[in-house]
């Protein structure tokens, strides 16, 4: 755990420069609008340690697998989000010396990233091996009012010296992925350009065939005045720049300005991708980077007006929510649903930027209370286009009649994980996808989904889990043989109660819904099943015959859910009883030693529990929770926030703040030691769920907005906004009681602690 991030309710901090944090804060500082991103690299060079990153969404490279032996139903690549040109580029050579704190004398350093107004500011002051000193201040942002553009403004100060500096801004496209498995480059070059003030960089994937064209206009002034120096053209391999060489004089400010953007042949016909490229640097520079900076900030406040969290009385908490959210919002706005979430988002290369069951699990809630319906419903519009994708996974494993398995890691809808043990085993993902059908049908009462879009999917889901379970002689009942649950730290496993559990789950909800849309549209409903081939009677006989007669493992003396068969002949040591030195364990011991502990990277039964809390009664949930946590090493992001949530269910205020804080601050304090790979993104929406699932006890009950809220300890109030069904909510928690402000023309009926009170439109009431 590390601990350099200052602690300021809107900013992120870090004062003085430690090159062993500089991966960590790249991550941490990252930037993004949804279309594009970067890790938070030095616009000058440097030769110290770094993962250079910018991203584009969407542009993804086929990466063939590298392993050793190859199995019927294995992928062949993983597909991966890649590094892209690398557009904030600004090489600076003071008389001679390239600037490279890596090789500088800095005496202050500041790094700020300004969650407000969505910027990210850099000070320092550096001595080069000539002596000469400098002082220079960079901004930059991803624009998300031009969400395929951004800007920098980057000035240098000469503090001892006049002489001469050399501006190159340039455009680079010779770049690599860490991760790339054969270590090859991944991009290929079209043709670039250079022009007044400017050029771009055309270039293509290779395989999948992506174009992107980088390009750049820049400006320069010289203590405020424009400077008309012609520059010298640059142009190497996938690379342009422009050199501008300056006479600086000691204290007299030179500023470089920096708009670049990236188009993709994802949004706009190749054949007009530089014309258009040139469009959009033309009006964005005519804008200028202050006005441009100005409709960031004014685009940032209206969304922190809908969706932050505000917690008085602990500026760490608070800090560490507001974090998450800006991240969330750099990383999807829901604007295209041929876009998704990457559990590292654009922060690093790690999962390869590429779609999990995350979001169906823990981004959906997010989604459906801060933002408007459509960016939900485009997430789930995501997976029913890849529709055609899951029955080619599932025929890969040797299933048919139009059974669907999602993948666990895609980008295109097919699979490309490339780890045995998940490909073939963490089946659990399918039921994900059905439950994000649900939760978002409850949520906003959205049954067209259901005859349009949803019965499709849930059917071919269930059909999946129909012929994926075995009957057993022995137990005279039907058993999932083979599975790794969300607890990636046991593999090949019989009978995993989360799993075994959804899929009966998945197969009811499918009966309920196929009633559900017939009374909405019989018609569609005909059209559908003569489309699926799909015999009502037989298949869903057969549905009900697996739910009534699935095994369970249940230990009677501990009187709870079992992970799986077995789970208790091993060793039973708990967390506590584990050395500091051995943590986090996927560091530090080998697989086979995990495999064979106790040890739980996520708790699925606790995951189960918190899907399906109505099904179990107080105690129940108490004595799995209590069982399952003091077991669960959470070096899974996403255990954290179950935990805290749950903790909350239970009373347990100590556990649920601590975990809370856990999730809120897993990267600003590095807590796995894993940050510099990138933030994890997808935790982060656990992170708001946590507060509003956890501290203000939200649910939703018979199509109503459902709260039983408690205050931690340290925390004076704490207040949200809801969207739900055209209503707008403001619930505001203190020790006083709960105050709801109706902020839209919708009246909106909720529960308190079992309370029911309307809420009038643009009205508030206090309970």
């Amino acid at each position: 755990m590390k601990d350099y991030i200052k602690i300021d309710e809107w900013k992120i901090i870090e004062e003085g420069f430690d090159p062993n944090h500089n991966k960590v804060s790249e991550s941490i500082f990252s930037l993004g609008n949804g279309r594009m991103g970067q890790r938070a690299n030095f616009e000058e060079a440097y030769s110290g340690e770094t993962l250079q990153g910018n991203y584009v969404a969407g542009v993804y490279y086929n990466d063939k697998t590298r392993v050793g032996w190859w199995k019927n139903g294995y992928p062949e690549y993983f597909s991966k989000v890649i590094n892209a040109a690398n557009w904030i580029g600004i090489d600076v050579v003071i008389d001679g010396v390239q600037l490279d704190l890596a090789k500088c004398e800095i005496s202050s350093f500041r790094r700020e990233l300004n969650m407000q107004e969505g910027y990210l500011k850099r000070n320092f002051t550096a001595k080069n091996t000539a002596g000469k000193e400098v002082e220079v201040e960079s901004i930059r942002f991803c624009s998300m009012v031009d969400d395929e553009a951004g800007a920098i403004k980057y000035t240098i100060t000469p503090k001892n010296f006049s002489g001469s500096i050399t501006a190159t801004p340039f455009i680079d496209g010779d770049v690599v992925n860490q991760d790339a498995n054969y270590d090859e480059k991944f991009w290929d070059e079209i043709g670039k350009e250079s022009f007044t003030n400017g050029g771009l960089v055309h270039l293509k994937t290779k395989k999948t065939g992506f174009d992107v064209v980088t390009g750049m206009l820049y400006s320069i002034t010289q203590n405020d005045s424009i400077v008309t120096a012609s520059a010298e053209s640059i142009e190497k391999e996938k690379y342009i720049g422009a050199k501008v060489v300056l006479q600086a004089q000691q204290g007299e400010a030179i500023t470089v300005y920096k708009y670049a953007a990236n188009l993709s042949s994802q949004n706009h016909p190749v054949e007009q991708l530089a014309a258009k490229l040139k469009e959009t640097l033309d009006r964005v520079s005519k804008k200028g980077f202050d006005t441009m900076l100005s409709e960031q900030a004014n685009a940032w406040a209206a969304k922190w007006k809908h969706n932050d969290i505000i917690i008085e009385g602990d500026a760490s908490a608070q800090q560490g929510i507001r974090f998450n959210i800006f991240q969330l919002n750099q990383t999807y706005t829901g604007q295209d649903d041929r876009l998704n979430i990457g559990p590292k988002g654009f922060t690093g290369e790690k999962y390869g930027g590429v779609t999990y069951w995350d979001t169906e699990a823990y981004c959906v809630p997010f989604y459906l209370s801060t933002a408007e319906q459509q960016v939900t419903k485009n997430l789930l519009l995501y997976r029913y286009k890849q529709l055609p994708q899951a029955y080619e996974n599932a025929a890969m494993l040797g299933f048919g009649n139009g059974a669907a398995l999602y993948p666990m890691v895609s980008i295109n809808g097919l699979e490309c994980h490339n780890e045995w043990e998940i490909t073939f085993e963490e089946l659990h993902r399918n039921g994900a996808m059905a439950y994000a059908i649900y939760n978002y049908v409850r949520y906003t009462a959205d049954e067209s989904y259901l005859v349009d879009f949803g019965l499709e999917v849930l059917i071919g889901i269930a059909r999946f889990w129909s012929q994926r379970v075995s009957w057993s002689e022995a137990k005279q009942q039907y058993v999932m043989l083979g599975i790794t649950g969300p607890n990636e730290y046991e593999n090949n496993v019989n009978n995993n109660w989360y799993t075994n559990t959804l899929a009966c789950w998945c197969m009811q909800y499918t009966t309920e819904v196929i009633e559900k849309v017939k009374g909405l549209d019989e018609a569609k409903y005909k059209a559908l099943i003569a489309k699926l081939n799909f015999n009502e009677q037989d298949e869903t006989n057969k549905f009900i015959h697996i739910i009534e007669n699935m095994y369970f493992p249940y230990d009677e003396k501990h009187r709870v859910f079992m992970q799986q068969d077995g789970y208790l002949d091993k060793e039973q040591i708990l967390v506590k009883d584990l050395p500091a030195s051995d943590r986090p364990l996927n560091q530090k011991w080998s697989w086979d030693r995990i495999l064979r502990s106790c040890f739980i990277k996520q708790a699925d039964v606790l995951q189960g529990i918190y899907f399906f809390e109505d099904q179990y009664d107080i105690e129940t949930i108490r004595r799995n929770y209590d069982f399952y946590e003091p077991r669960t090493v959470h070096e899974s992001s996403l255990s954290p926030c179950l935990h805290a949530i749950i903790a909350a269910k239970l009373g347990d205020e100590a556990r649920a703040y601590e975990f809370y804080l856990r999730t809120a601050r897993l990267d600003l304090d590095d807590y796995n030691n894993d940050t510099e790979d990138g933030c994890h993104i997808t935790s982060m929406a656990g992170t708001w769920m946590t507060v509003v699932e956890g501290f203000a006890g939200m649910r939703v009950h018979d199509g109503k907005l459902s709260f039983r809220p408690f205050l931690p300890g340290k925390w004076q109030s704490f207040s949200f906004n809801i969207g739900f069904r055209g209503a707008l909510l403001n619930i505001k928690v203190s020790k006083k009681g709960v105050l709801v402000k109706n902020l839209s023309d919708t009246e909106a009926t909720i529960l308190v602690d079992d309370k029911q009170s309307p809420v009038k439109a643009n009205s508030e009431v206090y309970i």
